[in-house]
């Protein structure tokens, strides 16, 4: 996929084709690092503190339901708000439940919002524009740590 579908303002943010759908790039990875033996169980190896993308979903996209073995906290930047969907953290997404991460409070949105560790998430924007975001993971994030549901789900 080309980055030349993107809009103008977000070609310069460096952004490329994430593997759940949409686009991304890291910001920051702490190079402050948890090691092994005091992370929660499942972590194969030590993990930055934490670690921040920037994430960018464009109208009509979706990204596919997956989970992250750290919890991950949502940001909104600018552009439509998002429909953050978390699913369980069952072996395969449940029924879910909706967070709209935007700007307009008083329309239920929240600028902010948390997917507890091991929970299933997918996102797609809620109107007709490009939705910004960043996602902090921590303990920080590796593709280790990241799973894809099966496309049926």
């Amino acid at each position: 996929m080309s980055e030349n579908i993107l809009p103008e303002w977000a070609r310069d943010l460096g952004l490329v084709a994430h593997p759940e759908g949409g686009w991304y790039r890291e910001t920051w990875r702490s190079p402050v690092r948890i090691p092994a033996d005091v992370l929660p169980p499942g972590y194969s190896a030590e993990r930055p503190v934490a670690t921040a993308i920037l994430f960018l979903l464009l109208p009509g996209e979706q990204s596919a339901w997956h989970t992250v073995r750290s919890a991950e906290l949502w940001l909104y930047h600018r552009g439509s708000a998002v429909l953050l969907e978390l699913g369980g953290d069952g072996d395969q997404p449940a029924a879910p439940t909706e967070i709209h991460v935007g700007a307009d409070i008083s329309a239920g949105q929240t600028p902010q919002a948390v997917v507890p560790p091991g929970v299933w998430q997918r996102a797609r924007p809620l109107g007709d524009e490009p939705v910004l975001v960043s996602c902090v993971v921590s303990p920080g994030f590796d593709f280790a740590d990241f799973r894809l549901a099966a496309p049926d789900a």
